[in-house]
């Protein structure tokens, strides 16, 4: 049996992470979603918010199993004894990023080998930044994520007030 992990931080899942997800559970025999519980940014949703939207977005499919986890992604790949990491390459900026991702983890477990699917066309543009960007200034959102994330974002902007909170935007949508 195969097994690869597909981590991320998932903030939110939106459907160019789901359509990686599919596609890798189509080559190997379970694929552990791993959402990462302490990430450098700033996250919109917490932890727990996070594991629960990957599970219902992802729900129904039993090659998939939702997990989370902390520290380094191969050392967590080893826990669940995988031997594949999938990512997932949007754009040439994600594939300079990756190859030296995979260059480090290759040094640090040779023995886990790096999978990197390029996302389906239809998705390229997708990023949970421009996710968000859009559900704060009011937009919509429902082409680009499951309906359970839209609901998500709506209660959280709408929690957070007019002005979203600490989220970050990205000025080309705004100007």
């Amino acid at each position: 049996m195969i097994r690869a992990v597909f981590a991320g931080t998932f903030d939110p899942i939106h459907l160019g992470h789901i359509d990686i997800a599919n596609r890798a559970a189509r080559l190997f025999d379970q694929v552990v979603v791993a959402v990462y519980d302490k990430p450098l940014k700033s996250e919109l949703f917490g932890y727990e918010q996070r594991l629960q939207m990957v599970r219902e977005a992802l729900g129904g499919n039993s090659k998939f199993n939702v997990m989370g986890f902390s520290g380094l992604t191969v050392e967590f790949c080893r826990k669940v004894e995988a031997q594949v990491m999938v990512r997932g390459l949007r754009v040439f900026s994600d594939f300079e990023y990756e190859f030296r991702m995979a260059l480090a983890n290759h040094r640090l477990a040779p023995d886990i080998e790096v999978a990197a699917l390029i996302t389906s066309e239809e998705h390229t543009f997708i990023s949970s930044s421009t996710v968000k960007e859009i559900a704060m200034l009011g937009g919509d959102v429902s082409s680009m994520v499951p309906p359970n994330v839209t609901a998500a974002l709506e209660a959280r902007f709408h929690e957070l007030g007019e002005d979203g909170g600490n989220v970050v935007p990205m000025t080309s949508l705004r100007d």
